[in-house]
């Protein structure tokens, strides 16, 4: 049963693994993976001395501590509200509207921010004029570029993020519950006492594996998000790997700045799951 897993892994995942060895290559298409000539630390040498490096690295990790710290909590709150609601019809309903954002495309998503903050009609911009305040270009500005970033990721994401916390939740033993009310314990202290203990391992062992993709900011929203304005602040990793490897043709240097960003997503991991350890959790392995 677990063969076509397996397979999958193997061929999409693991097989593909040995393009890397093209960042320490000079690639050339015509004479091929094999033949393409050896060139040692000589295109991780060229982006560590590049001054877009550390623009770069100060972009993506921007974004990055700002998924971890307004995203990432927004589907545990979403989860311990709805295990709350006792009207079952009303929390499926509830469920499915949340659930839904998470199917439409970034394309999508971005075009109906541009239908909702352009400066020429934006709904929401009109709202701003109508009400007396000044009119804020949200699409251009620098200031407004990762605040828009991180207001998209949460209402796409949020809803399906709850999915893992939510069966957590559901193998919490009821009769905690009736113990703590006889106690005379308040619905808080039971979510302080009983429900946030319960789902505590599941939260840290996604914490863990949310720092393995810790750099991967989304390239198709920030790609899409992007224009002349505000670059200085959006240009990240991945949009660079893009313009680099595919625009450019420059494989074995986009793969150098890739695999860069893949090994400090290692590094993460195993710091966050030693980390886990020492304060008595499991940890992924």
């Amino acid at each position: 049963m677990i063969t076509p897993g397996l397979l999958y892994f193997a061929i999409f995942k693991y097989l593909p693994m040995w393009g890397v060895l093209i960042s320490f290559k000079d690639y050339l298409p015509y004479r091929g993976f094999w033949n393409s000539p050896w060139v040692g630390f000589k295109h991780f040498d060229r982006f560590f001395h590049d001054p877009v490096f550390w623009l770069l690295l100060k972009n993506t990790f921007i974004l990055a501590i700002y998924n971890i710290v307004f995203f990432f909590p927004i589907p545990i709150l979403i989860a311990l509200m709805l295990n709350e609601l006792r009207v079952e019809w009303f929390k499926r309903y509830i469920q499915t509207a949340i659930y839904i954002p998470h199917f439409v495309s970034w394309v999508v998503v971005v075009g109906m921010a541009y239908t909702f903050f352009s400066t020429e009609g934006g709904i929401f911009t009109n709202m701003l004029v109508d009400a007396g305040l000044p009119k804020i270009n949200f699409l251009m500005s620098n200031d407004w570029f990762r605040p828009m970033i991180i207001l998209e990721v949460i209402w796409k994401e949020s809803g399906w993020g709850t999915i893992i916390f939510l069966a957590a939740l559901s193998g919490v033993d009821p009769t905690l519950y009736e113990a703590a009310k006889m106690d005379g314990a308040s619905r808080m202290r039971q979510l302080w006492h009983i429900t946030l203990p319960a789902i505590r391992s599941t939260i840290v062992i996604l914490f863990i594996l949310r720092l393995g993709s810790f750099l991967d900011t989304g390239f198709e929203q920030v790609f899409l998000m992007l224009n002349s304005t505000n670059r200085e602040v959006g240009e990240v990793f991945d949009t660079y790997v893009y313009v680099n490897g595919v625009q450019q043709g420059q494989f074995s240097f986009s793969t150098a700045v890739g695999l860069f960003k893949s090994l400090v997503g290692l590094c993460l991991v195993l710091a966050a799951n030693k980390a886990a350890k020492k304060i008595g959790e499991q940890g992924v392995y």
